[in-house]
């Protein structure tokens, strides 16, 4: 088994800046045709709180500045809002004929609540924009869409609803963005089984509603408040959040249970899920075109309105996000300059400075930072990260063992990677240890002056020999400290260990101390689901003396034969953060008698482990209730 410990990414690892010379990198540009001008009024919507004066058009000059302003760079376009439909068909048809123009042009997509969708309108797409990529907003069933309404305080559902049969009808596929508010809370499975049921949806992206710092309502210019703002002052009125939205630990909790759905009913077939499948990519440590999940954050996304206010993201408050009037900036190097010198940027990028070292960094990606100051960080502590993580953790346990989808919900076991950490031949390993008659040959066994045992006899990670229980020298293979663990894990548990340390202190010498740990090699995703939860019950009921913790893992071993990568999970004792290293080992012995003792009381039967599951959350059946 071979292990070197992973090196700490840089921050530009997880938020690139715009390199002005970089020509094969893409950029967004969110184009808001009519500013945040909108046919409906939702109360939880983040454009209309910049309360900007509206009215105005995107004219196909300005899309002309942006190509020309990002010569030489892939471009995607996003057409927004506000509605963009608002804008009429005949300012919309000149925007895309110019964009059409630009060859740099990469892609072409409109968010739209779908209220006015018609058959004009996708007449007038298939015409000009063929490969326009339509994105919907719908809240789930119709009780989810509770706070998108119009001025009247009426729902919008079936409107939307028609757009989207219509949509079908023409044999055209959208993605829908489903905000998570307390009105689909607790029913997950009943909201993703009602987007599926419609024939023109094929994604799903649930964003949450984090609107805790919002505590004032938006303005409005009317004479006569609308009957949605006067909703929306309601939701606002006892203090606190407003009633629209919600905790991250209720956001993980949807998604996951979302997620279960999603692989269990099959629809992973057919229909993409943010952010599960973002997730899943990070996890097989492949790339995201998610900028939540990418390190192509806020200083490659923009937004230009139609009285020429340019800046970054849209989500981002603004006027703080703003840069300066695309008119007034003549090259990629002056939108570098801006974005070094706006403060809220540096901000936004320093909020990150804390990911660089979390071991979640490679599968987070550090998220969206306008999400996280929707959440106040300063009055919510990590609640931002804790949900990422539970995320995290919750579809690796998910991807592990699909047909047990409760181990989703286990706090007690981590998604933590060792890298690399892989095997000569996994499968020939798994079934020489399950045969006792498999030909043995004598292998090399070195011990350090610190106890390492490995082929060389060195203090530090260094390649070991993979033994079986079979194995004339599998005793002598196993470091004294850790072999009580690993006896109950191979004899009672009937397990296979691929790795185990009983744990180094490595005194006078330049080395990181090592903690006991033993891996664990699950036969199928039914023992592995089975030990995932016995694992959980065990390290919770273990009494051990204090400063030291169980740790239990989800992990991956590559098969260096064939390249594939088989689930595994991890068992360690671990210093807790205010434990130093000469007490850990001090007490160690007793804190392996401890644990040893819990893992003899368990057995891996079952899949249900110490952590309780969700209760069905308070649904909100009205936007008044």
């Amino acid at each position: 088994m071979h292990r070197t410990t992973e090196q700490h990414h840089p921050i530009d690892r997880l938020y690139r800046s715009l390199e002005p010379e970089d020509t094969g990198t893409a950029v967004s540009v969110i184009v808001k045709l009519r500013g945040e001008t909108c046919d409906i009024d939702c109360p939880h919507c983040y454009e209309k709180r910049k309360e900007v004066p509206g009215g105005a058009r995107i004219s196909p000059d300005q899309i002309g500045q942006l190509a020309r302003l990002f010569r030489h760079r892939p471009l995607a376009v996003e057409l927004h809002g506000g509605e963009p439909l608002t804008a009429g068909r005949e300012a919309v048809a000149a925007v895309l004929r110019e964009i059409a123009a630009q060859p740099q042009v990469m892609r072409v997509s409109m968010q739209t609540n779908g209220v006015q969708l018609d058959e004009q309108w996708l007449d007038l797409f298939d015409e000009l924009c063929p490969g326009l990529q339509i994105g919907v907003s719908l809240d789930g069933d119709a009780q989810g869409n509770a706070w998108r309404i119009g001025y009247d305080g009426e729902p919008v559902y079936p409107r939307v609803v028609q757009a989207l049969e219509l949509l079908a009808a023409r044999g055209r596929k959208v993605g829908v963005i489903t905000t998570v508010t307390p009105a689909v809370l607790g029913r997950a499975e009943q909201v993703l089984d009602h987007l599926a049921s419609f024939e023109a949806v094929n994604a799903v992206s649930f964003v949450p509603c984090f609107d805790s710092t919002i505590h004032r309502s938006t303005a409005t210019r009317a004479r006569r408040v609308p009957a949605s703002r006067l909703l929306q002052q309601a939701a606002l009125a006892l203090g606190g959040s407003p009633k629209w939205a919600i905790h991250p630990d209720e956001y993980a909790e949807f998604v996951l249970a979302a997620t279960a759905r999603w692989i269990g009913s099959g629809y992973f077939t057919r229909l993409k899920l943010e952010p599960a499948v973002s997730t899943i990519r990070r996890l097989r440590g492949l790339d995201s075109g998610f900028c939540h999940f990418s390190d192509l954050k806020c200083d490659h996304v923009f937004t230009l309105y139609p009285d020429n206010r340019f800046g970054s993201c849209d989500e981002l408050p603004w006027p703080q996000a703003r840069l300066a009037r695309l008119d007034e900036i003549g090259d990629q190097h002056g939108v570098a300059r801006l974005q070094q010198d706006n403060l809220l940027l540096n901000q936004g990028k320093a909020l990150m400075a804390k990911c660089t070292t979390c071991d979640y960094r490679s599968t987070c990606g550090g998220g969206c930072i306008a999400t996280r100051w929707r959440q106040d960080p300063a009055a919510d502590g990590d609640a931002y990260c804790d949900h990422r993580m539970r995320i995290v953790d919750g579809i690796a346990a998910l991807l592990s063992q699909p047909a047990h989808p409760e181990g989703a919900w286990c706090r007690a076991l981590r998604w933590r990677p060792r890298t690399p950490n892989s095997m000569h031949d996994v499968n020939a390993f798994t079934t020489r240890w399950d045969d006792p008659a498999a030909t043995r040959i004598e292998v090399r066994l070195h011990v350090s002056e610190h106890g390492n045992i490995n082929t060389v006899g060195l203090p530090g990670v260094h390649e070991a020999d993979d033994l079986d229980p079979a194995h004339p020298q599998w005793r002598e293979a196993i470091e004294a400290g850790v072999r009580p663990l690993v006896d109950v894990l191979t004899s009672r548990w009937c397990l296979i260990t691929y790795d185990s340390c009983q744990g180094h202190a490595y005194p006078g010498l330049d080395l990181e101390p090592a903690e006991l740990r033993v891996g664990l090699l699950p036969r199928d995703r039914a023992e592995y689901a089975r030990t995932a939860a016995a694992l959980c019950r065990a390290a919770t009921s273990a009494a051990l003396p204090g400063g030291i913790e169980v740790h239990t893992a989800r992990s991956e071993l590559t098969c260096e034969t064939s390249g594939t990568t088989t689930a595994v999970l991890d068992l360690s004792l671990r210093p807790d953060h205010h434990q130093d290293w000469d007490a850990y080992f001090a007490n160690l012995d007793t804190a392996v008698r401890a644990l040893t003792g819990a893992l003899t009381a368990e057995r891996p039967s079952g899949t249900a482990c110490a952590c309780p599951l969700p209760a069905p959350a308070d649904v909100v059946g009205a936007v008044a209730g």
